[in-house]
């Protein structure tokens, strides 16, 4: 009897470890929160720019950003922001406001700050796009497709 009760609670403890860990979190921050962060503790930077609308951004959440292993990468050894590019919010960043005055002129206009980490010179705006940075905001990487897990981990490596 007693060995069918350990045999039991080590079985449901094994169990809610497998669930906790499927329902961990990338721990993303909003852009004042990561310059508080990186104030404090300077690391590099993960940002991952969406709109409601891109279907392989939608993608890359559902697939891409569950893979525990993507995750732990992540958050371990980055800071990550994650910003809808229509977005209405004024944001402040090194006493520096942002906003997205496209949304004045034109429907489903882009916000500031997507426009000058994400825009690349002779191509127009596309999503996704996924920004890696150094400790010291400088880029170390853009990319703006789909990508799989193991092609994410290797971008993410030092």
């Amino acid at each position: 009897m007693m060995k069918c009760l350990i045999f039991i609670f080590l079985f449901l403890g094994g169990y809610s470890n497998a669930i906790s860990q499927n329902t961990a979190e990338i721990h993303w921050k909003t852009f004042p929160e990561l310059e508080v962060a990186l104030n404090e503790n300077p690391k590099p930077v993960f940002i991952f720019f969406y709109a409601k609308w891109c279907a392989y951004c939608k993608k890359i959440e559902r697939k891409i950003f569950t893979k525990p292993d993507v995750i732990n990468v992540i958050n371990s050894e980055y800071y990550a922001v994650k910003m809808d590019v229509e977005t209405q919010d004024s944001i402040v960043l090194d006493n520096t406001t942002f906003t997205n005055t496209q949304s004045l002129t034109q429907r489903n206009g882009i916000h500031e700050i997507p426009l000058l980490l994400a825009s690349r010179e002779g191509f127009p705006f596309s999503l996704p796009a996924t920004i890696l940075l150094n400790a010291d905001f400088t880029v170390k990487n853009r990319v703006f497709e789909y990508y799989t897990s193991s092609e994410l981990l290797d971008m993410l490596e030092p």
